[in-house]
Order: structure tokens, then sequence, then C-alpha cells
């Protein structure tokens, strides 16, 4: 699965959100300076002894076109997903499962040629380690055990992420924390490597 397209292009991703005695609520935009990628989330979840629970809505109206609604209309560019992941307290892992449910995840063909829902599967594993108090190196890899988005709907089971990522945490003197983040994922399934630079400013 491919959202974003390759031409490359700072994307700005404000995002509002709400957390209280373990639940959390967000709403999230996102466009690229180019003015070819959009979406928009919403999510819930709630984390209880290290498990969270969540499911999010995934938007991608179609860019340029005047036909796309937010609620109904002939295009449908929501996803919806169920999450879960677990996050041991005292070992630096977590494991994650989730499914495309419902929404545009409708490309698998039946045997007569009519479009189904594919309730395309990731399932990830990751591990980190902090060092230095203000720095984290992250490790995840993830795979679909079905036809799924991931692989265009074409292999069964396939390695689909190798996330590699450096964080490091800049602390202001009036308590203000400004996260950097240096990711590389490559994607095995289209032999393709990614490099992203991210900035989290928080108010």
């Amino acid at each position: 699965m491919e959202m974003i397209p390759e031409e490359s292009a700072p994307v700005l991703f404000p995002c509002v959100n709400y957390s209280w005695n373990g639940l959390y609520v967000y709403a999230m935009g996102g466009y690229a300076f180019n003015g070819k990628y959009a979406e928009v989330d919403l999510g819930l979840s709630y984390t209880w002894k290290g498990l969270t629970v969540a499911f999010n809505d995934y938007y991608y109206p179609t860019i340029g076109s005047k036909g796309d609604e937010y609620f109904g209309g002939k295009h449908n560019g929501h996803w919806l997903e169920a999450c879960i992941t677990y996050t041991p307290e005292r070992v630096p892992l977590w494991i994650t499962a989730s499914n495309f449910f419902a929404g545009d995840d409708d490309k698998y063909e039946d045997a007569d040629g009519n479009l189904k829902q594919a309730y395309s599967t990731y399932l990830e594993i990751g591990t980190y380690y902090d060092f230095l108090n203000n720095n984290r190196i992250s490790l995840a890899v993830g795979m679909t055990p079905t036809r799924s988005c991931y692989t265009n709907y074409e292999k069964k089971f396939a390695v689909c992420n190798i996330d590699l990522k450096y964080t490091y945490n800049v602390n202001f003197k009036n308590g203000w924390t400004l996260p950097l983040s240096a990711e590389y994922i490559y994607n095995p399934v289209f032999d393709k490597p990614y490099i992203n630079f991210i900035a989290n400013i928080s108010f």
C-alpha cells in the first residue's frame, strides 16, 4: 500500500488529541506542500497495562477531484482499521496486529471477478534502545500473512516493512521538548527504500 506518491515533498500533519486515564482520541490532517497528497484521520484507543486496542479511520481523498465526498459519494476513500498493540513494561519490545475491516480495502477479486473486502492484515514486532537520556534507536519488522494492500494484493505472505529509526529529544529550559527523528524504511516487496525526517511540535 503506497498512499503517498513517489514525488518527494514535505507533508504537514496538524493533529488535535486528548487523553484521559488510558483513553486517547485524535483528529489529524495531512497535506503535501506540492498538493499531490492529502489525508484526514480519526482515531480512538484505550490502553491498559501495556495493551492498547485502537480503531482508526484513514481518509485519502483523490487529489484534484471534485467528486469526492467525506460522507458518502461514489468514491470511498475511507480505510477503517482495528489494531491491537502489546508493549511489556519491563521489556523494550512491542507487538502489533492490525486489520482493515471495512472501507476502500476491496480490491480482492473472487472467482467471478467481483471485488471483495480483502481484510488486509499487518503484523509487526519491534524493539528499541534508549541511551544518553535523550536518544532512542528502534528497529521494527512488519509482514502481511495474506494477499493484502501491503503487497498490491499479489502475494499471500510477505515481509513488507523494515524500519530503522533514530530519535533525539531536544529539551528546552522551559520544559518544552522537541522530538526530532530520522527514519529509514525498506519495503522488500517493492524493493524500495524511503527516508523520512520528522519534527514533532506540541503545544
